[in-house]
């Protein structure tokens, strides 16, 4: 596989300037850089050096967009045998990594149809099995924003092995753009998926995570929430504030566990 120079890893300015118990993995072993899907969406894609066949997972990217943080996961799950790839699906609205506050990345992301969207990660799918991934060992894990997202495109494709959200939104507004929350499709979910989610999380209440519960039983889809009950949104990035180290450590290795179960890794 050959990609492109990677351009500058930068955290996204609204975020705050990162902390110090950022992590930083290196490329040693990998092929790692931003290409081009298909449709003209740019990706960050590594795997390791030598191979093949290897299993696929899909990152969708916070609110704050494909900035460092989400280019380190996609460098962590390549260190382990992963070919994962994310996709960059707000980039054609906006760069929220330039955006001065959160509230201007919520413009953004107001904009972007999820039709779309999906349609993006279908072409990331496609092109990830050209480049020596195993479509069918797929997964898709995402995180804030793309936790909703991850919940979405594993309704949209059932192939999925995986999937495994983190700390994504459940419910919202509706709109043209956004019709649909992942409250809306849990009666469709036939992907394995392990939601995992804070319950100091004021964005996500513990009410809303309870009937999104209920619905998936209901339903009787093959998914299960964890709720790390002392955990703020986005307990999982390490370079803000809200890092929670112990409930990460223990949500990475369940989402590791995951995968491996369902025959992804």
């Amino acid at each position: 596989m050959t990609l492109p120079s990677n351009d500058p890893a930068r955290f996204a300015q609204a975020a705050g300037a990162p902390a110090p118990s950022a992590i930083a993995t290196d490329v040693t072993g990998l092929e790692a850089g931003v290409t081009t899907l298909p449709g003209g969406a740019p990706a960050y894609i590594a795997r390791p050096r030598t191979g093949g066949d290897f299993p696929i997972i899909l990152v969708a990217q916070e609110i704050f967009g494909l900035h460092e943080h989400i280019r380190d996961i996609v460098r962590r799950f390549a260190k382990l045998g992963f070919l994962a790839i994310a996709p960059d699906f707000l980039i054609r609205y906006g760069d929220p990594q330039d955006a001065p506050d959160i509230e201007a990345i919520r413009a953004i992301v107001a904009k972007v149809p999820d039709a779309e969207t999906m349609e993006i990660f279908d072409q990331a799918l496609a092109y990830a099995a050209t480049k020596g991934g195993d479509a069918t060992r797929a997964a898709i894990a995402g995180f804030c924003w793309g936790g909703r997202i991850a919940w979405l495109y594993a309704a949209h494709n059932p192939q999925l092995l995986a999937c495994i959200p983190w700390y994504g939104r459940l419910d919202g507004a509706h709109t043209p753009a956004q019709p649909r929350w992942p409250v809306d499709v849990a009666e469709e979910l036939k992907t394995p998926t392990l939601g995992l989610y804070g319950g100091a999380d004021p964005s996500i209440p513990a009410a809303l995570i309870e009937t999104m519960r209920e619905r998936l039983k209901k339903a009787q889809a093959p998914a299960e929430i964890i709720v790390y009950a002392d955990a703020p949104h986005a307990f999982f990035a390490d370079y803000r504030d809200s890092y929670r180290p112990d409930a990460a450590r223990d949500a990475w290795e369940k989402a590791l566990a995951f995968l491996r179960a369902q025959g992804v890794g």
